[in-house]
């Protein structure tokens, strides 16, 4: 069965930041992930993760301002300092957090010169952090209008040309369901290139039960496929967390 991660900007809500990683733990989390841990020293939530016996998972960059604001800023063209001073900055909470990845958010922009400024800071920060395993993610159009990474045979294409080993694709199968209506002919087309995987209910984007995806049957894929990464979950619970929890596969004691 997979390793399953909590995405503690959306999950236990309920409870202040530093509280959710106890909270993940004891539901049965192995990791967790933030979508943007700026607001908080990178060492408090660093210790939360150790006290808790969790795996710090993924964050995203950019940092500042994110909330209500822009989603990226590396392909949006004239950007490219911005994107640059960005991502030094979650490179340094990274040092402290070591997370398993950082994803490249690609900000909302059109075109070709889009493209290819994408292309290019993706070959500079590949080239930056060596060390660092990078991804990139394509969001759904109607919840980010606008958002210039829309579309996986896209992401694959820039993957490739990017040809960086540390750079790979993030499934969302929530994003990938809304954007092709077969999340999981999308993974069978691109698993040899993805190295994070999120989940959530379709249509919803409320827990993984039900709905359009067959997430057990999923998960039993991923078994089958000998995949390694990390499941996050990154949905909004229809209630309290701890309530909605029943789709979570427990380890056998």
């Amino acid at each position: 069965m997979p390793r399953f991660a909590a995405n503690l900007t959306m999950l236990f809500t309920e409870l202040p930041m530093l509280e959710r990683f106890a909270a993940a733990a004891k539901a049965g989390f192995q990791g967790v992930e933030i979508l943007f841990p700026y607001d908080i020293a990178a060492r408090d939530l660093s210790r939360a993760a150790i006290a808790a016996g969790l795996d710090f998972v993924l964050m995203n960059t950019p940092p500042p301002n994110w909330a209500g604001g822009p989603r990226g800023f590396a392909a949006e063209p004239g950007r490219e300092e911005r994107f640059r001073s960005d991502f030094d900055r979650a490179l340094r909470f990274a040092g402290v957090l070591r997370p398993r990845h950082i994803h490249v958010m690609a900000g909302h922009a059109q075109g070709r010169e889009a493209r290819d400024t994408f292309a290019r800071n993706l070959r500079w920060a590949a080239e930056r952090a060596p060390h660092v395993n990078l991804t990139i993610e394509p969001l759904n159009p109607v919840d980010q209008p606008g958002y210039f990474l829309a579309d996986f045979d896209l992401a694959a294409e820039l993957i490739a040309e990017t040809g960086a080993p540390n750079l790979g694709l993030q499934f969302d199968a929530y994003h990938a369901q809304r954007i092709t209506g077969d999340a999981m002919a999308v993974w069978r087309r691109h698993a040899g290139i993805i190295r994070h995987i999120q989940i959530a209910g379709v249509p919803g984007r409320h827990e993984p039960s039900g709905g359009m995806i067959d997430y057990q049957g999923f998960f039993a894929a991923l078994d089958r496929s000998g995949y390694k990464g990390w499941v996050s979950a990154e949905y909004n619970p229809a209630g309290l967390t701890t309530e909605g929890l029943g789709w979570l596969p427990r380890s056998p004691a």
